[in-house]
């Protein structure tokens, strides 16, 4: 049996690598059950409900003008896939897998899906704010509509494409007294299937956004601290901060985490209490990470100033009218303007795109 990646929370390695005896871990698998389906439950009440706001509003309000809207929406959608499946996982945690193999597959195959779009709009974003900032003249004609759709259908595909694999590995199987669903290799190619998992993980989920973050916010930062205007300057720079560290915090646990779970071997874990502490962190290290969805709404959309007037104007017009029609607060008219800055390179007022 192999699951030493997501979802990690629901099953466990039997196996003493070091004296090839059973290790038993029936307390782990216990406490999981207890402390993981409620922490599923909040990150998947939050998540939907902030990333749902996040859709509708994008839709309703902003009308998907840009570039920039059009992935915040595609990672909006990301998360939402991810934490679809959540239910199902608690369910499986609590008790056994009790879908079928068909929904085994299709299941770890959304939550994989969710996972790797939603890293890779997280890199299209910040890709997105460079342009914007820091290339503005090029910024003008490369940041359209058409070619943030493009781009994101591409995105979808090449996130299809590293989902595949889990997906199509995943079984479901009697194992003792309960019945599993986790990805089964072939034996002869166990170990190259197994690596080729962790480092896909490994590189997409830590090494690319960070690598791309540190590059692009350098930049960023550099034009943004020539910026004459103070107020703007500073807020942006805050933004930036907590995106990066956001990232960082909630992802490179789980990175690091799976690095060790899948070279025990290389790192002197191979035994039955290393196996068992390293099942309790990839507990933890796993739902943290999940807890991010949570965040991206907050950071991505609500931090901005422009996207919090958006988000007042579709609670004004859909829902607070529909509450309390005599209410006359919430007929009145919301300005919608637009916070500018003034660009030496390009001698017009262009939006500043980190404050979304």
């Amino acid at each position: 049996m192999d699951d030493d990646l997501f979802p990690n929370t629901t099953e466990y390695y039997d196996i003493d690598y070091s004296a090839l005896e059973p290790c038993h871990k029936a307390d782990v698998r216990r406490v999981g059950a207890r402390l993981l389906p409620p922490l599923y439950a909040l990150v998947f009440v939050c998540g939907v409900l902030g990333n749902t706001l996040v859709v509708l509003t994008l839709i309703h309000c902003k009308k998907l003008r840009s570039m920039t809207d059009i992935y915040l929406l595609n990672l909006a959608v990301s998360d939402l896939l991810f934490l679809l499946v959540l239910p199902f996982w608690a369910h499986y945690v609590t008790f056994q897998w009790s879908f079928g193999h068909v929904a085994c597959q299709l299941l770890t195959g959304v939550y994989t899906l969710g996972f790797f779009s939603g890293v890779f709009f997280i890199v299209l974003l910040t890709v997105d704010r460079y342009l914007a900032i820091v290339h503005a003249v090029f910024a003008l004609k490369a940041r359209t509509v058409t070619a943030g759709v493009a781009i994101s259908a591409a995105t979808w595909l090449l996130s299809a494409l590293l989902s595949l694999p889990r997906a199509l590995f995943a079984r479901t199987q009697q194992e003792l007294s309960r019945h599993t669903c986790s990805p089964h290799f072939p034996r002869s190619q166990y170990q190259l299937w197994r690596n080729f998992q962790a480092f896909t993980v490994l590189l997409v989920g830590l090494v690319l956004p960070l690598l791309v973050m540190v590059i692009c916010y350098s930049g960023i930062l550099h034009t943004l601290l020539r910026c004459r205007n103070e107020k703007k300057r500073h807020r942006a720079v805050r933004l930036i901060f907590v995106i990066m560290v956001a990232y960082f915090l909630f992802w490179a646990p789980y990175t690091i985490v799976l690095l060790l779970y899948t070279f025990p071997a290389f790192f002197d874990l191979d035994n039955c209490d290393s196996s068992r502490r390293m099942d309790r962190a990839m507990q933890g290290s796993e739902t943290l990470g999940m807890m991010h969805c949570c965040i991206n709404p907050i950071i991505y959309a609500f931090v901005g100033e422009k996207f919090r007037r958006y988000v007042l104007v579709f609670f004004q017009k859909h829902i607070a009218k529909h509450l309390c029609r005599h209410c006359s607060i919430f007929h009145r008219d919301i300005p919608d303007h637009a916070s500018s800055l003034y660009t030496r390179s390009t001698g017009e007022q262009q939006e500043i795109s980190v404050g979304l």
